[in-house]
């Protein structure tokens, strides 16, 4: 599980997939990265490089820091 940890201590998890140009997704509320799952294997599948991030208490997948927003 990759994470990254924020200066208030949120830890935020992503994925990051393939190699090549980036695509960056963001969801919305009250989804997850995994929304972007089928879309993501696709890209990385033909030469890109894929990223999607969970936003702070989507998910459940990490401790939460200070804030949530």
């Amino acid at each position: 599980m990759s994470t990254i940890t924020v200066k208030d201590g949120t830890t935020i998890f992503y994925k990051d997939w393939g190699s090549g140009p980036v695509v960056t997704f963001s969801h919305g509320w009250p989804l997850c990265s995994d929304a972007w799952d089928g879309q993501m294997l696709f890209l990385a599948q033909n030469g890109f490089r894929v990223v999607a991030h969970d936003r702070r208490a989507m998910a459940g997948r990490v401790k939460l820091g200070r804030g949530t927003t």
